[in-house]
């Protein structure tokens, strides 16, 4: 992880296209879904997942994580608490409106979905390249390298500079180290039913870690995909080439759980 000069932040708050979202259909009475995104993105990268399932009768909340959608340096000042207590907040709003929800969340909002099932007994999971360990060989050193360095720099495609950071602070990279540490540990008390799906293609985290995530999860009823080598990390969006067998396979298990458990009346707000 290199030292990198400071550049000119790329994502700015005003803009709504990063900002969290709902989705009401003009039906009440239909589940609710939670969506989380990954880590440096913002509600953006969920949005055609999103727009997908309110078409299909869900009403949707989309979560933006603190530090997400604004600034770098905003990022850099977060810990995971904070992206855990933003979601909880939201999942508690919808349970209220829907009386049932199912959780949608990518790479660390996958883990941000895990930590909040530890503590509260969620409907369904749908875990999209969750992981237990990046790619970057000194991720587990961020602990120490934080105090040093402020930045990694990454690059992006230019249509992607509006809704992804193009630099990582090292301090957000060592909360999500905490954040899977702390996932590690609930792995086997959770046991809400749970779709995971991964990608061998994916240059971000590890995806065999995912697989090893789900074999160490505690729910009696889960289901686990591994796309090839020709699909990637960003599951959540439509550019990939398994996007439509990944749809199926959600679609799928959103049909059964809808089926498997009953629909209590939402409490009032």
């Amino acid at each position: 992880m290199s030292r990198t000069k400071k550049k000119q932040q790329t994502v700015s708050a005003p803009r709504p296209e990063n900002q969290a979202f709902r989705l009401r259909p003009g039906v009440s009475g239909n589940p609710g879904i939670l969506l989380v995104h990954g880590f440096t993105a913002s509600p953006w990268e969920m949005r055609p997942l999103g727009n997908l399932l309110y078409q299909a009768g869900y009403s949707v909340a989309a979560v933006r994580l603190p530090g997400h959608g604004t600034t770098p340096e905003d990022l850099c000042r977060r810990r995971y608490e904070e992206w855990l207590a933003e979601t909880c907040r939201t999942y508690n709003l919808l349970k209220q409106e829907t009386g049932k929800v199912h959780s949608i969340g990518i790479s660390t909002g996958a883990l941000v979905l895990l930590a909040l099932a530890a503590e509260q007994n969620l409907d369904s999971l749908v875990l999209l390249s969750p992981f237990l360990s990046m790619m970057h060989r000194l991720a587990p050193f961020t602990g120490i390298l934080r105090h040093v360095r402020t930045y990694q720099s990454r690059p992006l495609p230019e249509h992607l500079t509006d809704f992804y950071y193009d630099r990582r602070p090292i301090n957000g990279v060592y909360q999500i180290c905490r954040l899977i540490r702390h996932v590690r540990a609930a792995l086997p008390q959770i046991t809400t039913p749970t779709l995971a799906i991964n990608a061998l293609g994916d240059r971000t985290v590890k995806a065999h870690s995912g697989y090893e995530l789900f074999l160490r999860l505690g729910s009696p009823d889960k289901e686990y995909h591994m796309f090839g080598p020709q699909t990637g990390h960003g599951l959540a969006t439509p550019d990939h080439p398994s996007w439509q067998p990944m749809l199926d396979l959600i679609q799928r298990f959103l049909t059964r759980a809808d089926q498997d458990l009953s629909c209590p009346e939402p409490t009032a707000p």
